[in-house]
């Protein structure tokens, strides 16, 4: 692709080094390929402009900068732009042919519940015959490719290389997560959405956002991004039981269907029974009323399971066909995940790493279970503090016992985070334990558990590692608890 016609479109002038031949677009200098675009992002903690004299060494013809760039070869060519990071969203979709504009992508934002709405509604879909891709917190599925995330939401030159592999794939449908990252960095703003959807909003990211306004705000960008288009009906999906569910349908310019507990909402659930092989319930839907079970656990799981089903319905599939496929939906990797090697007691591991997630897990915990509830949780490091004393306090408050440990303290002191949430905790019993290292922690619980207990994992779920003091170690809750679970059968 020659550089005038990205510069046409972009609506940028060359300013110095004239016509190029564009082989690629990179943002990592390190990645940067003989005859590639080298686009300058300034980031939270590093700046693109730093790399320009290594991007141009590896091979860079072209650099998209936010301002003048002193000393740049005569060679090399210029284009600047006030925010390179919505600019390179624009030229990402651009150079990959817009994909998003070739499919339907589906977008769920939220606190908590992206993960298991995302999967639920790519299930459905493809057991309706649709080939889906996903991008989440877990994987990213496009075409032959199947692998681990790094973030909830990739960069945008990333994600529209995913959307290019779903659509050589041949795939109708994209189902994506949303982060308010992304949504306020603007690594999704050239995406064309067919839906949005808005799962709930509680405490979350505040050492980015700062302020709970701004988070709200971030993810209400989803919504005023939806338009309606010729020949591409456009809409989105409410928590009507939310109290930000307002915010969310005033900032979207398209129809907005409803979902809860609500009379009020349009598609409905009532009657549930929780148990622990799954949720037995009646969802109402245009006068009409539907008894079902889906295989997933917990009041918060109803939420998930009716966002997916109205996502469904949007898409013209029918309620029948939609709550038959659900019902034989899988396990999602680290979310309410039972591991099970035989023992008398239960012990689940979730992804909850907030204080809603933490709670809803706990407070489910509580209802499925005769025995006592053991929690093992954490918190992260390099993020949110303030949520550490809360999370501290719904451990106590929903557990019979409690063992404070580490998460991924990242480049924080570990004793640091648990002295913080040990502040909390304490409040509220002085039923619990601190101890370090997660899988003493783990063992510990394991060893403590008796017939009808239930020991919930928090914090990490489908994570096979930990963050600590710069380095990734090969750590898996499921894995531990299954060690330790062999361990105590094999002694008996």
């Amino acid at each position: 692709m020659q550089l005038t016609e990205i510069a046409a479109f972009l609506g940028l002038e060359i300013q110095s080094g004239g016509e190029q031949t564009i082989t690629g677009i990179q943002y990592n200098s390190q990645k940067v390929q003989p005859g590639n675009i080298f686009v300058c992002i300034q980031g939270e903690k590093t700046d693109g402009h730093n790399y320009i004299k290594d991007a141009v060494g590896r091979g860079a013809v072209a650099i998209l900068a936010a301002h003048p760039v002193a000393d740049l070869p005569e060679n090399i060519s210029l284009l600047i732009a006030e925010n390179t990071r919505l600019t390179l969203a624009v030229l990402a979709d651009m150079w990959y042919g817009f994909p998003d504009r070739k499919m339907r992508i589906i977008g769920v934002t939220g606190t908590n519940g992206k993960t298991t709405t995302t999967h639920l509604i790519k299930w459905v879909l493809e057991q309706q015959g649709y080939a889906t891709g996903l991008v989440g917190t877990i994987h990213n599925v496009a075409g032959k490719l199947d692998v681990p995330s790094s973030n909830t939401t990739p960069e945008s030159l990333e994600l529209f290389a995913l959307f290019d592999e779903m659509v050589k794939s041949g795939y109708q449908y994209g189902v994506m997560e949303v982060s308010s990252h992304a949504l306020k960095q603007g690594r999704v703003s050239a995406c064309r959405f067919a839906a949005g959807v808005f799962t709930n909003l509680t405490q979350d990211h505040l050492d980015y956002h700062l302020t709970f306004e701004d988070y709200l705000y971030s993810k209400t960008k989803l919504f005023s991004m939806l338009k309606k288009t010729e020949g591409f009906p456009a809409y989105g999906v409410v928590n009507m039981d939310d109290a930000a569910a307002s915010s969310f349908i005033n900032a979207a310019n398209v129809p907005v269907w409803t979902y809860g507990l609500c009379e009020d909402a349009d598609v409905r659930a009532k009657d549930f029974q929780l148990t622990a092989g799954g949720t037995r319930l009646t969802i109402c839907y245009r006068g009409k009323e539907y008894e079902t079970k889906v295989p997933l656990i917990g009041k918060f799981n109803i939420y998930n399971a009716l966002a997916a089903i109205t996502v469904l319905l949007a898409e013209g599939i029918a309620m029948e066909k939609v709550l038959a496929a659900l019902a034989m939906a899988p396990q999602v990797p680290g979310r309410f995940e039972l591991v099970d090697c035989g023992q008398d007691f239960a012990v689940v591991v979730d992804y909850a790493h907030t204080p809603d997630g933490l709670e809803n897990v706990l407070s489910t915990a509580r209802e499925i279970t005769h025995g006592r509830v053991i929690s093992v949780f954490g918190c992260g490091g390099d993020r949110d503090k303030t949520k550490r004393p809360i999370m501290g306090a719904i451990g106590g408050k929903y557990s019979d016992f409690s063992i404070i440990t580490s998460d991924n303290p990242r480049t924080e002191n570990p004793y640091d985070i648990l002295e913080q949430v040990e502040a909390g905790i304490k409040k509220e019993t002085d039923r619990y334990l601190v101890i370090e290292s997660r899988g003493e922690a783990i063992a510990k619980a394991i060893h403590m558990a008796e017939a009808g207990d239930l020991i919930m994992i928090a914090g990490k779920g489908h994570e096979n590692y930990q963050l600590v003091n710069g380095e990734t170690l090969h750590f898996d809750d499921r894995e531990e608890a299954r060690n330790c679970l062999r361990k105590r059968l094999a002694e008996k």
